[in-house]
């Protein structure tokens, strides 16, 4: 709603800045909705696919080096929809890690673990 403050109150705006404006605010709620709700992590046969959205990230089992709980989602690469997150951490990463958040956290946990068995994972 602060978004639209600016078009509500501002008397001296045209017809071409209203639709400027609402478009850009459209936009930014269409690809908020869309990193939330389309939120997948896929185990395929040499990595792990992490996607939210237009984010997607391919992190290969070798280069994982640790899996640890994390309570810190504001900072750093995240894919998440929960504050019950993983922090993984790998080799190839430009920031070397991502936080993502499995609706089955234990469930993943023992698979990654079965893929990454040179990986520090700790629950």
């Amino acid at each position: 709603m602060v978004c639209l403050l600016p078009i509500i109150l501002d008397t001296a705006k045209t017809a071409l800045e209203v639709t400027v404006m609402l478009f850009i605010l459209l936009i930014t709620v269409c690809l908020i909705l869309w990193v939330a709700f389309d939120i997948k992590y896929v185990f395929e046969e040499h990595h792990l696919f992490i996607k939210g959205g237009p984010f997607r990230s391919r992190i290969k089992y070798e280069d994982i080096t640790r899996v640890t709980p994390t309570n810190n989602i504001l900072v750093g690469y995240r894919i998440l929809s929960s504050k019950d997150a993983l922090e993984i951490l790998y080799k190839t990463g430009i920031l070397g890690s991502i936080i993502i958040s499995p609706k089955n956290k234990e469930e993943f946990i023992l698979e990654l673990a079965r893929r990454c068995p040179n990986a520090s994972i700790s629950e």
